[in-house]
Order: structure tokens, then sequence, then C-alpha cells
């Protein structure tokens, strides 16, 4: 049998296990909170934007400029590993900054680790969006992270992308593999997998945790637990369009009668119908039956008139 712990190797394996949440905390840090994401207003143009190096909309620089790794706007180490050394007095401003980040578009101090170490662990590496495809040089607004699908996603579009994420990329909930009902579904890939195919081969996953993707190796949720709707098609009169709208049915060329934005009689010219014009064409009808009799009393009191001579 194994020894028995005692109360200072159990409390000694706490706190090892603790400094190794410590260390390990700034990696799990959610982007909202990293310095490189901030939210910065101009100086110049009073704008709310990303933190950045120069204004996105009027390119001034900012007059107390923000480290995009550790936050800081004022150096106050004396002596510290500050690659342009200041001893006796603190930097701010541009006496502080030592480079402008690639990837997030934000001054970097100028200490050493800052300098070294940002690069490579820059969360907006990846930062283009999801949906527009744009980078962050190429929109003023902050970098969100989708919520369901975990792909980054600008200010603009982040709304609309989340209300519309947890829908399959199918007409049914069954499984991409089989014919059987998806229990697990990717967000990323929108696809449900039923208990047999959401297992790989060879890859093993640890009690409590969630269960990879076979295809791309993003956590899987169960279909259960969420709002998942499926694709759908609409035909006819489930275009969803009222008939004070306009809906209903409507004649369509090679189609017949059917519901959406088809073309109407009205439009190609063939039930066009006005009260002033009915009006106009009973009235010429009247005249031109009051002529008739006219002229068929006129022949008749002429034929009186001859067998009255005779």
């Amino acid at each position: 049998m194994p020894k028995k712990k005692t109360g200072q190797r159990r409390k000694a394996e706490k706190q090892k296990e603790r400094q190794r949440e410590i260390r390990s905390a700034h990696l799990e840090r959610p982007l909202a909170e990293r310095p490189c994401n901030f939210s910065m207003e101009c100086d110049q143009c009073k704008r709310r934007q990303k933190n950045r190096a120069f204004c996105y909309f009027c390119q001034t620089i900012q007059r107390l400029p923000v480290c995009a790794n550790c936050g800081k706007q004022k150096c106050m180490q004396k002596t510290g590993d500050c690659v342009v050394k200041h001893p006796g007095q603190f930097s701010t401003g541009m006496a502080m900054v030592g480079a402008i980040c690639d990837y997030c578009e934000a001054w970097v101090c100028h200490g050493r680790k800052c300098l070294t170490t940002h690069a490579c662990t820059c969360p907006l590496q990846d930062g283009t969006c999801h949906e527009c495809k744009r980078s962050v040089w190429e929109h003023g607004g902050r970098v969100y992270k989708c919520s369901f699908c975990n792909n980054f996603l600008c200010e603009d579009d982040q709304f609309e992308h989340q209300a519309s994420c947890q829908q399959l990329h199918a007409e049914t909930y069954k499984c991409g593999s089989c014919n059987k009902v998806g229990q697990y579904s990717c967000l990323r890939c929108k696809v449900c997998y039923c208990e047999d195919h959401v297992r790989r081969k060879g890859v093993k996953s640890a009690k409590g945790q969630a269960i990879p993707c076979p295809k791309c190796g993003h956590d899987t949720a169960e279909t259960i637990d969420l709002s998942m709707s499926v694709r759908r098609y609409e035909f006819g009169r489930q275009s969803g369009m009222d008939e004070d709208d306009g809906g209903g049915y409507y004649f369509s060329w090679g189609g017949g009668a059917t519901g959406g934005d088809y073309l109407q009689l009205d439009d190609i010219g063939g039930n066009d119908y006005d009260e002033e014009e009915d009006e106009d064409y009973d009235d010429e009808e009247m005249d031109e039956s009051d002529e008739e009799s006219g002229e068929d009393l006129a022949k008749e009191t002429s034929k009186l008139e001859l067998s009255d001579n005779k």
C-alpha cells in the first residue's frame, strides 16, 4: 500500500499547485483585460478606440502611451531592466516606449522583458475578424472573441455574429458521419456528432473535461445544453411576408402562383386599374348609347312620315 501523506506533504502539494496556477494566470486572462486591447480616447479628436500607437482617425501620437505588455504609463524603475537607462528620474511619454507591436499596433515600453516577450505572446497575432476579414490595422475598434466558437470578432460584427453563431450547417440534428442523432455539437465547425464518432481513436480525454472536436480540435458541448438551430430554407408562403406588406400569392414567370418578392401582375401592366379612367369610360359608353338611340328614333319617324304620305 502507498504511504499515507502527512499534513506537511499535503500542504506543500497544495502550495505547489497554487503557484503553478499563478504562473499560468496571465495566459488565461480574458482578451478585454489585456493591455494591448485597452480602450483609449484620443487626445486630439476625443474618439474612443483600441489602445494603439497612432490614432486611427487623426493619426496623432498619444501624449501618455500605454505599454501593450505590462500596461504601465510611467516607468519608475531606476535600476531595472530598462534598455534605455534613466537613473534618478521617472520616464513617461515617448521616453518610455521602445517599439511598436506589429500585431496589436500598440506601444511596447523600453523594458527588456516586454521587448523580448510581447511579440511572441501577443494575443492579437491572429486577430483577424471572422466576419469581415479585417485585421487590427484595418479597423479602429477593440477586438473581441465569440463566447461560442472562440473566433476573433471586430467591434462592428460582434453582436450580429453571436446572435447567429449557434446555428448548424445542416438541416437536421443528425451526426455528420452517420444517421444517429448528434449528442455533441462543435460550435466552430457547426456539426453534430454522436457518441461513437465524437471520440477519435488514440485520443484520450480526461474525466470531466470537454471532448475535442474530431475535425478541428475545438471543445465540443452537449447539444441539449445549447440553443442550437438548424439551417432553414423558406419556400412559398413561408417567406415570412404578410399580405399587408405585399406578400401572399403572386405571379412569377415560370413559377406560377408563389409567395415572396416575385413580379406582380400590376408591375407588368396586366391588371392596371384606375377609377378615374373607369368613370370616363362609362361616360363615353353612355354618350354613344344616347347617340345610337337618337338615330333609331329618327329612322322610325321618317318611316312613319313616308307611310302617312302614301
